[in-house]
């Protein structure tokens, strides 16, 4: 009895506080007197909320294709002959500048420097190096924006990740989708504002964890839902044998009411939330299989993402999927494709990860543009960090590894804003170090933020004490790459 007492006590808030101190006006004087912005003042949130967008946005949406493992910016994006021309020879220490080593090459006595297996090959009106296993990105260089001077702190794999999607290395943090859930909401009511598609490719995988997806200390009803390949492809939203929608609507109604009053009783947000998201469900159902049917696209549609497109789960089937999730309104689709984690067999591995990727990352591109999309919508290309330009344990021209390098590596960013043909940023001739403008995660997140309307510095939220945000205490808005 104690115990219950005592949560009730804890769970006392405003609304409480003026409906159990007394019945009558003077109550509510003397609960105005004790705290005198009660009544005249709305919360820190709606104060929030009435703001956004800060400004006009560029973009509406983003579709997020996560390369996990970390894709080579030097079988890619960013072409270094000089290390062909050098194979073998020793990274000089005055390039190297005692940077911090992996476990995995830390104990190396040399670092042997080794040029791409592959060619490459100049296209567009900014004359991008492309390398030959990406022919399709080839063809759409002039509507992206390549970023080569990328770099981040985090030198491993799981931190890395974690610092991309959450602002910060260690997990527990709201995730870039939550935030932008939390800020701007879904344009779709039947559908979330966060969706999650995971895929594996053929090469060496890194895992991914819900915590890339999770609401932090948001509210739960920002979490990423994830789609699956199987049959239903998000879990437990059928509705059980022998009950149908009338009897899920009434049973719903009914843990509704019971919910509201626990949430009477305790005041904690999370019934709410729970309240939010079992009606949502509701609509998923409906709206769901909807947007997951592929069977009204046409063959041009087909042919142009690749017949992977008709195999759920795989790549190619998650970035049509991803182009009908948000052409239905949904704010952030991150996609995750596994197998980029060349540190050894990288010829044959890369070879084969750019074939299952580039198709359908160019496709999703065209059919964003001729859908008078691509203006609205952000797509981002990239991994967790780069790889180095030395070779991790014996060096053989056709078949080497690369280790981790956080130092300067290579994304893409394609619509919404973003200026379109474009080479930003440079590293020098060993593709080591950056020499012309370089772009911090923080500096990344802050851009996207803009791009959605948001001024980075204002989408806070208060925790245990603290006012967070996505881009902690850094970043700036990179404006060189905005229209």
């Amino acid at each position: 009895m104690e115990k219950e007492q005592l949560e009730h006590g804890l769970s006392l808030n405003r609304r409480k506080f003026l409906g159990k101190l007394s019945l009558g006006i003077g109550s509510v004087a003397l609960g105005s007197l004790l705290i005198p912005d009660l009544l005249n003042r709305k919360s820190e949130e709606d104060a929030l909320f009435a703001a956004l967008p800060h400004f006009a946005p560029k973009a509406k949406r983003i579709i997020y294709l996560f390369q996990n493992g970390a894709p080579s910016q030097l079988e890619t994006f960013d072409y270094k002959p000089l290390l062909n021309q050098q194979i073998g020879k020793e990274l000089p220490d005055s390039i190297r500048m005692g940077q911090r080593l992996t476990g995995m090459t830390s104990g190396q006595n040399s670092f042997p420097l080794v040029g791409s297996y592959f060619g490459f090959k100049q296209y567009g009106e900014a004359r991008a190096w492309i390398s030959d296993i990406f022919p399709h990105t080839a063809k759409i260089v002039d509507d992206i924006c390549i970023i080569k001077s990328m770099h981040t702190e985090a030198i491993n794999h799981d931190p890395a990740l974690t610092f991309f999607q959450t602002g910060a290395q260690v997990g527990n943090r709201p995730s870039m989708g939550a935030w932008l859930s939390y800020g701007l909401g879904s344009e779709n009511s039947n559908l979330p504002a966060f969706c999650v598609l995971l895929s594996r490719g053929k090469g060496n995988g890194q895992g991914v964890y819900s915590k890339l997806w999770t609401n932090g200390f948001l509210d739960s009803v920002h979490q990423g839902v994830q789609f699956s390949a199987s049959e239903d492809p998000v879990l437990y939203l059928r509705d059980p044998k022998g009950m149908d929608r009338q009897e899920r609507r009434r049973m719903l109604d009914k843990v509704s009411e019971l919910n509201q009053l626990n949430y009477q009783a305790f005041g904690d947000p999370e019934i709410n939330a729970k309240i939010q998201q079992y009606e949502m469900a509701f609509r998923m159902q409906t709206a769901v299989p909807e947007v997951t049917d592929i069977s009204k696209e046409p063959d041009s549609i087909i042919k142009m993402y690749g017949p992977d497109c008709l195999v759920p789960g795989t790549y190619a089937a998650n970035c049509l999927l991803a182009r009908k999730l948000s052409e239905n309104g949904v704010r952030f689709v991150q996609l995750y494709h596994q197998g980029w984690d060349q540190h050894g067999n990288l010829p044959n591995e890369m070879a084969t990860q750019a074939k299952d990727v580039d198709q359908a990352s160019a496709a999703l591109i065209q059919d964003l543009k001729q859908r008078g999309l691509l203006d609205e919508t952000l797509v981002i290309w990239g991994g967790e960090f780069g790889r180095t330009n030395y070779c991790q344990g014996k060096i053989q021209v056709d078949n080497y590894g690369r280790d981790h390098h956080p130092r300067a590596f290579s994304i893409w960013m394609a619509g919404g804003g973003v200026k379109s043909g474009m080479v930003y940023g440079e590293t020098d001739e060993f593709g080591y170090n950056i020499t012309e403008n370089p772009v911090h995660v923080h500096d990344f997140q802050a851009t996207i933020l803009h791009l959605m309307g948001i001024d980075h510095e204002k989408l806070t939220y208060k925790h245990l004490g603290r006012r967070y945000r996505l881009t902690d205490v850094h970043g700036h808005v990179v404006k060189d790459i905005l229209v």
